[in-house]
């Protein structure tokens, strides 16, 4: 059956800031409560003082990149917080654009793909078998890392182009993608996810996909939220390549002809709450096992109430 979850729609710059929406997703039918990449604030350190502050709900990162910290370091903080919270970790993770890893690294990954290999097979190592001793092109780790009870810890993996997706299907638990349309999830994703499954003989990866949308009201621009939610997504050389493939194209150098793009082609949805019920249910038609809510443009649009009375509003659609 497939869940509903929401996003945090927001990089709160402060932890106490995330606390109405952990708040939500313990008091609602929510699944999971997510935050996505961040860089004033660490996502691991905000989930675990939610918990500390009495909201302690299922959580993932999706997705947090792999150049800010040592996939050690990684294990430990999905350890902790799955200790802390009580609950079921998704420690989803992702190389990042390229302009990024040259930013952090001094030069991008030479392989995609080998990194992020190398990257979840330290933390699989670490958390599963109880230590990891690799030398690896991008990532080394000889440590033990006693095995203790907790709640599960699933890696997860950015997802947006096939060869992720193969990729994910042979070393992730949950494969996660951002602004892709169902159609590409049903006829992209899916099969590379389960090719890659199959080859590696293991089972295919739950699908979470996060959904930029809006309920639509007579105040609003449909095409200004989509552009508020995802323009820097459309600067990005991947999401570019991503979009093409799924039949969108996008110009860094018209942002508003980008948004209108993203809602022709039902990357962005936008919609009285039947209409969104039901476009959220082709994701459910094209493999998602976890549909995500993300209301960014909302926030940052309205503000805090807006967001929070929009997730309330779409959970109670989705999940009654």
């Amino acid at each position: 059956m497939t869940t509903y979850s929401f996003l945090a729609p927001f990089a709160p710059y402060r932890p106490e800031q995330l606390l109405p929406y952990a708040a939500l997703a313990q008091w609602s039918d929510a699944h999971r409560l997510w935050q996505g990449q961040a860089v004033l604030n660490d996502p691991f350190q905000d989930f675990a003082h939610a918990a500390a502050s009495g909201f302690r709900v299922p959580t993932g990162t999706g997705v947090t990149l792999m150049p800010q910290r040592h996939p050690y370091q990684a294990a430990v903080q999905a350890h902790a917080l799955a200790v802390g919270s009580g609950h079921s970790v998704v420690a989803g993770f992702g190389p990042g654009a390229v302009s990024f890893q040259r930013s952090l690294l001094g030069a991008p990954y030479r392989s995609q793909l080998g990194a992020v290999r190398e990257y979840l097979g330290v933390m699989r190592g670490l958390l599963e078998q109880g230590g990891i001793s690799q030398d690896g092109e991008y990532f080394t780790c000889h440590s033990e890392f006693p095995l203790m009870p907790r709640p599960p810890v699933e890696l997860g993996l950015g997802v947006l182009r096939p060869a992720m997706a193969r990729l994910a299907g042979e070393i992730a638990d949950v494969a996660i993608t951002w602004l892709t349309p169902a159609p590409y999830v049903r006829d992209v994703v899916v099969p590379a996810l389960r090719a890659g499954a199959e080859a590696a003989g293991r089972p295919m990866p739950r699908v979470a996909v996060m959904v930029p949308l809006a309920l639509a009201g007579p105040d609003r621009d449909a095409a200004e939220l989509a552009a508020i939610s995802n323009t820097g997504h459309t600067l990005l050389p991947h999401y570019i390549d991503m979009l093409a493939r799924s039949g969108i194209t996008v110009n860094p150098d018209d942002p508003k002809g980008n948004a209108e793009a993203l809602l022709t082609g039902g990357a962005f949805l936008y919609g009285e709450a039947a209409e969104l019920a039901a476009r959220l249910r082709e994701y459910a038609d094209a493999g998602a096992d976890e549909i995500v809510l993300n209301v960014t443009g909302v926030h940052m649009r309205y503000g805090e109430r807006a967001s929070l009375a929009e997730l309330e509003t779409l959970l109670e659609t989705v999940t009654s």
